[in-house]
């Protein structure tokens, strides 16, 4: 059976190997890998639990732990590993809560260059493909910890976890802006200011009908993205007609009374906000002004997009969806000035910049040409004074990491693909999207709305210390061996154990099903959560020498 899921999910991938499991080193201590589970069906197409914890004590015995970044739960109790797993969750497809940078570091730091470190240390990090949150936080610390440039160590990940010709490791835009800031915190004494922060409008150039625009932000220190305002119609301000404007965006300056918007739209033909071919022409330049203030708790603001188009029969159709995130510590050049960030500020964005759907480029039709965000600081409604802000500085060795709370392990299992994100397709009416501006006319979607696979998943690989092809735990014979392919039931506590699809039971439910009986009645759900990984690879090192090693695996 396991044999069989695997070759569905390859798809136009490359076949994954058999006896493999999914997990690359990206250099001699850091070792990357899609989120292992411990339940069916799960486990017939990820990395078993038991396989991966097998493999890891063969090659490193007990020096070895967990970093894993899934608010959506693990899919395996901590016991599994012996605990030696940390916890920082933050939801897929989105950038960390910053605030989190600094621990994670640090408790990375420490276990790979403590005091009682013995030779040969590694730490794993995972997430759910082993891709975007994973290759955030390998990538951080190369650049804050190693001293690698933010270039050299996004190459070195794409070169070590990515087939020739499948694109980046780490490919949303909002995860690559935070790589970026995080080189800034590194270059200026890894200091960070927590901050509240108070978005007072959005600007949109080009905006079309139907688009709901909603300002959200991370919770419970990042396991959550919470909605904390969405913007209707009587918030609206329409400036202009069809010509997509222009904007001089408004300083930062201390003294500046924002907002302003008066002298801001100007009718402009910039070429770069003209639209494609097949795009929908024109639209509005429109002022979003929220009725009461909009505080978020963290410097960390998302704006999220959609677009929905009328249906029939309480049905609306979703053609767009896009969300940007970015940080206003960063913005307001924080870190270049002794943590002294801007009071206030603006950010900006063009369309194709933003990020699409589930990870990948995909957004629908286009929604809007451009975007700007006016925020300031977060002032006491008493005193009108700004509210106190919190430093946040990297652990010093030997002092104690804060780790936040993990989800619990088994939402894994039961966690919807499209929970932390909107994707296109038929809704249902909502009252709650009465208040926003309503499409005029029912649009022909044609392929825009394909439901698929998630893109950002194709082209991923693995390979082992030595450059192996795919990594083995056959520790009884030391020779590469991963999870059996065969269908007879077995002892060994590392390879699958399956006797037959009507014979393995699923934990979960009101009763016990098959992987026989989720096969036939789940199929569609299980193809469309299940990613090959396959993984071709060299050994790991240091961003110069090993670079140079790297050529033949490249992008071209």
């Amino acid at each position: 059976m396991a044999s069989i899921l695997r070759q569905i999910v390859a798809g136009p991938r490359q076949k994954h190997p058999e006896a493999g499991l999914d997990l690359c080193y990206v250099t001699d201590n850091i070792i990357a890998t899609s989120g292992p589970s411990s339940t069916f069906p799960q486990k017939a197409y990820r990395n078993p639990t038991d396989a991966l914890v097998k493999f890891l004590d063969y090659k490193h015995g007990s020096e070895w732990a967990i970093w894993e970044f899934r608010a959506e739960g693990t899919g395996y109790p901590d016991s599994e590993v012996y605990g030696r797993i940390r916890h920082f969750p933050w939801p897929d497809h989105h950038p960390p809560p910053f605030a989190l940078i600094p621990n994670i570091m640090a408790s990375m730091r420490d276990w790979l260059s403590g005091p009682d470190t013995n030779i040969g240390r590694v730490v794993v990090v995972h997430c759910k493909a082993g891709k975007g949150r994973s290759g955030t936080a390998a990538c951080s610390y190369l650049i804050s910890e190693e001293g690698w440039k933010p270039e050299d160590a996004l190459l070195r990940f794409t070169s070590r976890r990515m087939r020739l010709g499948f694109g980046a490791g780490v490919s949303i835009p909002s995860q690559l802006r935070w790589i970026r800031y995080v080189d800034r915190w590194t270059k200026n004494r890894k200091l960070y200011v927590e901050r509240q922060v108070e978005v007072l409008e959005v600007h949109v150039w080009g905006l079309r009908d139907g688009v709901k625009v909603a300002v959200q932000g991370f919770v419970e220190e990042g396991r959550k993205i919470k909605n904390f305002h969405t913007f209707s119609r009587h918030e609206r301000i329409i400036i202009e007609g069809k010509d997509p404007p222009s904007v001089t965006s408004p300083t930062t300056s201390s003294d500046q009374n924002l907002p302003l918007h008066d002298n801001k739209f100007q009718s402009s033909s910039n070429p770069e906000l003209s639209t494609q071919s097949g795009d929908e022409v024109g639209g509005n330049a429109v002022i979003f002004r929220p009725a009461q203030p909009i505080t978020l708790p963290t410097n960390d603001v998302k704006i999220d997009l959609e677009r929905r188009n009328k249906a029939t029969y309480g049905w609306t159709m979703v053609t767009s969806v896009a969300h940007v995130w970015f940080n206003a510590f960063f913005e307001g050049q924080g870190p270049e000035n002794n943590g002294a960030a801007a009071p206030n500020g603006v950010f900006e964005i063009q369309w194709d910049a933003m990020d699409g759907i589930k990870g990948s480029a995909r957004k629908g039709t286009k929604a809007l040409d451009r975007i700007a965000i006016i925020w300031r600081l977060a002032e006491s409604r008493s005193s009108g004074e700004p509210l106190l802000p919190r430093i946040i500085t990297e652990p010093k060795q030997g002092e104690p990491v804060h780790e936040p709370e993990p989800a619990d392990w088994k939402d894994a299992k039961h966690s919807n693909l499209t929970a932390m994100g909107g994707d296109l397709g038929l809704r249902a009416a909502s009252p709650a999207n009465t208040g926003v501006s309503q499409a005029n006319s029912l649009r022909s979607m044609g392929s825009s709305i394909t439901e698929g696979e998630e893109d950002y998943l194709v082209g991923v690989k693995s390979h082992g210390l030595n450059g192996e092809e795919h990594i083995s735990h056959d520790v009884d014979s030391g020779v590469a061996a991963g999870v059996s392919d065969s269908m007879s039931a077995t002892s060994d506590p590392g390879v699958l154990k399956v006797a037959s699809p009507e014979s393995a039971p699923v934990v979960g439910g009101e009763e016990e099903k098959t992987v026989g009986e989720v096969g036939l009645k789940n199929v569609a759900g299980v193809i469309a959560e299940m990613k090959d990984l396959k993984i071709d690879s060299e050994r790991g090192g240091t961003a110069g020498e090993e670079l140079k090693k790297d050529k033949q695996h490249m992008p071209g």
